[in-house]
């Protein structure tokens, strides 16, 4: 399988960057549009809960990656901070981004919130000026009993993809403050106040063929 899909990603590399060479202005003024967009504004929802504390997990047990490749293997890949403890870095956009999510919601039901990261795959320098692709986003909830600690619930899994620009895009969307961080930071205190205020959960973007490729 791993071979597949460096066949893919290498296949997809090259379709990308010619396409990447006849892109036209009116592109990139979209990709930029859209990273202004990307701005989340969390509205007031009759969530079923309200989260009285957040603990978030990040295992040792993750592979942490520093090859500047294209789509390098690894659970975390992370290049929007400096070089340091990428495990530490992850757990502080997480902390960040679910906590002032949660912090919204005011049903009824008061429960504390554990969310462990199974993968954090954003891109490398390679891919952000270049390609692009998708910033792949895999995380549990296990809602528990702030009195008791007993779960309430088996533990969820949350894929919460976000669309990744390259390129020049990606160079104009920095310049206007809108860098990854930014972006996933304001994506996942979104998906946590859709997941926990809607029945079916939170439901994946579809972004296409280098999503599949992330996926695989």
């Amino acid at each position: 399988m791993k071979t597949v899909r460096v066949i893919l990603l290498f296949a997809v590399g090259l379709i990308l960057t010619a396409c990447a060479s006849s892109r036209s202005s009116s592109d990139e003024a979209d990709a930029l549009s859209e990273a202004a967009n990307s701005t989340v504004v969390i509205a007031s929802v009759d969530a079923p809960v309200s989260v009285r504390n957040v603990t978030i997990r990040v295992p040792d047990t993750l592979e942490v990656s520093e090859q500047n490749r294209y789509y390098p293997s690894g659970d975390i890949v992370w290049r929007g901070d400096p070089p340091g403890d990428r495990r530490l870095q992850v757990k502080a956009i997480f902390e960040e981004g679910i906590g002032r999510g949660a912090a919204t919601l005011t049903g009824p039901s008061v429960v504390d919130l554990d969310i462990e990261v199974l993968r954090f795959h954003a891109l490398t320098q390679k891919a952000r000026y270049s390609i692009g692709g998708v910033h792949s986003i895999k995380f549990a909830v296990t809602l528990i009993n702030p009195e008791t600690g007993e779960l309430l619930g088996p533990a969820r899994i949350v894929q919460a993809d976000l669309k990744a620009f390259g390129g020049e895009g990606a160079i104009q969307a920095e310049e206007q403050g809108f860098n990854q961080k930014y972006r996933i930071t304001n994506h996942l205190a979104n998906v946590i106040v859709v997941d926990l205020s809607n029945p079916e959960g939170y439901q994946n973007a579809n972004l296409g063929i280098l999503q599949t490729i992330n996926n695989y």
